[in-house]
């Protein structure tokens, strides 16, 4: 198939040059190698919106982290997106840490970060009384918060596939072959192939790989593990902002944060990892323990529901790669996008879309373009709404998820979306189902029976999450024995 453009890799930056370009005339396929969206990098960070105090002036890093951060407040409101603006403290304790805070604080106004302030400790822990009293000062930012980084890019791409962008996922691509007027014929693992004219490498982890298909290399991606505790909501108030420490060359220091959810999140470290390795250690977790009980002495970490980890598609240049590779023309590099990345998205795509127009793409607006999206929750309804919804529909009045309150009625929702989900997994980061305290231990057969049932697959097929990872073998029980 021809298109005028293909965005290879359907992170939360590709998804979001999905939606921009959705809202043109172009045509666009998103080519996906995993069996889910989101599904790799962006399903595992700490899900933070930076305010833009800590890229270097001058670097694309420092421009579109505080154009994104802008930016999000009306996406997250159009689009339907969990987010709060909690505001974010980067706390010293001892001189030359206010050192590096002050310096911080002057990044910040080079970088036209609004409403900064310095604190000092009594102003630092009226706002946060769970800090260390060692705290000596912080750096506090307003404009910081946190999101469900998944859901920000399943509401770009959902909303792109809404508006025409054809979504292709299992589809890895292994080579890349340049036409002389045609631009670029993709082709995956599978034998499929794809045609386009302009080509926006947003691969994440593979994107050096994925940039030297078709010119030479310029880049390489050091991929960088981070573990990560997630505690139970029911200590979900122990802080109230996000609490960062002091930046080092490794990165932005292990934080503390409350979650768009209600829990809070604690991590991460930073080991160089291979790209496929998200195993959480006993090391690791003893690392982020007891950096974190430094800027929260009281902190459980044996309300923990769930531990995992991410890798973080670093590079060893100090900014974004964000250009036209180099004797490959119509073919655009998103590469090295590391933190502040999911705070930057919407402005890298901004920018992407400038490189393609430059590159001879046109852009025509649609004169019709659906830019709104709705979710039910049910659980934050209230009791005159819920009864009206299950009036509706009485899906909405069975309770899949306890912990939660996720209804039937969600789950046959996502199932039904732009972007279904294809396992148990995907409904969770859709729905919720499997995030509270028992992590799916009660819903999880429902759910499966639901995914079934909906999606028309043998139990045989059912998958945990990507490709590969089937739950059921067989059946040990017939329905007329549990009868007996």
């Amino acid at each position: 198939m021809q298109y005028d453009v293909a965005v290879i890799g359907c992170g939360v930056i590709g998804a979001a040059v999905a939606y921009s370009l959705s809202k043109y005339k172009a045509s666009v396929i998103v080519l996906e190698a995993e069996n889910d969206v989101a599904n790799v990098t962006t399903k595992a960070n700490s899900g933070i919106m930076h305010a833009g105090y800590d890229p270097e002036p001058g670097t694309l890093m420092a421009r579109l982290n505080v154009e994104g951060v802008e930016m999000a407040k009306d996406l997250c409101k159009k689009l339907d997106v969990p987010v709060k603006w909690t505001g974010s403290l980067v706390v010293g304790f001892n001189d030359k840490e206010m050192e590096t805070v002050r310096a911080l604080y002057e990044r910040g106004e080079k970088n036209k970060v609004p409403q900064q302030e310095l604190l000092n400790a009594e102003q630092v822990h009226a706002k946060d009384p769970a800090l260390s009293s060692e705290v000596k000062g912080a750096l506090y930012n307003p404009t910081a918060g946190v999101i469900y980084p998944w859901e920000y890019a399943l509401a770009f791409i959902e909303t792109a596939v809404r508006n025409d962008t054809d979504l292709r996922r299992n589809f890895r691509v292994t080579a890349i072959e340049k036409e002389e007027k045609q631009g670029y014929i993709i082709k995956s693992a599978s034998g499929e192939r794809v045609r386009a004219k302009y080509v926006v490498n947003a691969a994440g982890l593979y994107s050096d790989f994925i940039h030297n298909l078709v010119s030479k290399p310029s880049f390489t991606i050091v991929p960088t593990k981070g573990e990560y505790y997630l505690l139970d909501k029911n200590v979900g108030d122990l802080v109230n902002h996000v609490i960062f420490q002091c930046p080092s060359e490794v990165g932005k220091g292990i934080l503390v944060s409350p979650t768009a959810g209600g829990n809070i999140i604690v991590g991460p470290n930073a080991v160089v990892s291979p790209k496929d390795d998200v195993s959480v250690t006993q090391e690791g977790l003893d690392y982020v323990a007891l950096f974190a009980k430094k800027s929260v002495p009281t902190l459980d970490l044996r309300t923990s529901i769930r531990n995992f980890a991410g890798v973080r598609a670093n590079h060893k240049g100090s900014d974004f790669i964000i250009e036209e590779a180099e004797n490959a023309k119509g073919f655009i590099d998103l590469a090295g996008i590391k933190s502040p990345g999911l705070t930057s998205a919407p402005a890298i795509a901004l920018e992407c879309l400038k490189l393609l127009e430059k590159a001879g793409l046109a852009l025509d607006e649609k004169k019709v373009y659906v830019d709104t999206r709705r979710r039910i929750r049910f659980n934050e309804l209230s009791v005159a709404e819920k009864q009206e919804l299950v009036k509706r529909n009485p899906l909405y009045g069975r309770v899949i998820c306890r912990c939660e309150t996720i209804t039937e009625g969600e789950i046959i929702d996502a199932l039904r979306s732009p972007v279904p989900p294809v396992s148990v997994d995907g409904v969770k980061r859709r729905c919720g189902t499997g995030m509270g305290r028992c992590q799916g231990g009660f819903c999880g057969p429902r759910v499966m029976e639901i995914l079934m049932n909906e999606a028309h697959i043998s139990y045989r097929d059912l998958l945990q999450d990507k490709a590969g990872s089937t739950m059921l073998t067989g059946i040990t029980k017939m329905q007329e024995e549990c009868n007996e």
